[in-house]
Parts: C-alpha cells; structure tokens; sequence
C-alpha cells in the first residue's frame, strides 16, 4: 500500500447496500479447469438468481483478461497478480452488495486462499468444478488443449502447468457424468440458504 494514502470511511456500508438489495452478497468463486464448465454454470446460476430478483454481476477470465489484465501473461508470478486484482474488483462488488460470480481456473491454492484474505472469510464461497483433464480435452470448447499438446501454447493449466485442486471447498461438482441443469441445482440450492 502507497505509503501517502489514507482508507476513506464511507458513510454507507455493505450493511446498508444489502438491505436495499434485500439479500446478502458474497463472492461465488467457481475453480477448476480449463473445459470444466465454470463459466457455463456460473451464467447460469446468474440467470436464475436474476429470475428471483437478485442482484447479481459475473466475472470471467476471458473478459477480464481482454481488459482490466490484459497486460498479465500466463506465467505464475502473472496469473497469481490476476487473480490478485480479481478479487480486489470482487471485493468492491460484494461491498456494493451484489452477489457477484467469478469463474476462473485459479490453479494454486495460495491464490485462492488469498482471496479469502482480501474479500473476508464470510464474503467468499469456493465453488469447485471437478472435471477430469480428459473430459475437458474431449470437450476442448476452445480448442486450447490441442494448441498446448501440439507446443503451440506455454504455461496450459493441466498439460505443461499445474492445477492445484481446493482441499476444502464449500461445494464440489462433478462434472464429468451430471447434467448442466443438475449442476446448476446443486449450487443453486447450496445457496440460496446463504442468502437471507
């Protein structure tokens, strides 16, 4: 932190912002691997949250990379600053009182704890998408893993990168052998509770 700034105290908090919403916000983190299904299920579960009247904002790798971090490579040092800077924006959303959902590979535990240090333990929920590395080269929606199997891209989570599973996360989905529609249940019903 710069050394000549001071934190500004802001008369109206998160508090306030979520009984206006009329529901708590927390940051629905979804992890896994590239083809797992993050950003499919974190859309939908959006959709639905929007359908009961939720305040709600999505946030995906692919847009924030084309923005906000486009100058970040795939390189550890830069995806752990990616990460870094997406939690710091869905901190702000979740203080704005928005239900916010972050679909990003995430591979290291250490990011994805730092995370729950920035946002705060109770704003964070860590949604893991268990996708088999072979499920998610068959699926292959983007056609990275024949690009990272042919050398054609560095530093691919799952082939020349590691992924790091959550060893606790709040929810787990298994992907490989359950419908998209069960998945979004799953979530959906996990918590909903969480948001009175």
């Amino acid at each position: 932190m710069s050394l000549n700034t001071v934190r500004h105290n802001y008369k109206i908090t998160k508090l306030d912002r979520e009984k206006k919403h009329g529901h708590k916000a927390f940051l629905l983190w979804f992890t896994g691997l590239s083809g797992s299904g993050k950003s499919t299920l974190a859309n939908l579960v959006e959709v639905e949250l929007h359908k009961k009247g939720i305040s709600t904002f999505s946030l995906d790798g692919d847009n924030i990379r084309q923005g906000i971090n486009k100058d970040l490579s795939f390189a550890p040092e830069d995806r752990t600053e990616n990460i870094r800077r997406i939690a710091e924006i869905g901190h702000l959303m979740v203080d704005a009182g928005v239900v916010t959902m972050a679909a990003f590979v995430s591979p290291y535990i250490k990011d994805r704890e730092n995370i729950k240090t920035i946002v705060g333990d109770d704003n964070f929920i860590e949604i893991y998408i268990n996708t088999s590395l072979e499920e998610c080269e068959r699926r292959d929606v983007k056609g990275l893993y024949k690009k990272a199997r042919a050398g054609e891209i560095k530093n691919m989570t799952g082939i020349s990168a590691p992924y790091e599973a959550p060893l606790n996360p709040d929810l787990e989905i298994i992907t490989d052998n359950q419908t998209i529609e069960t998945s979004v249940q799953t979530i959906l019903d996990f918590i909903i509770q969480k948001l009175k």
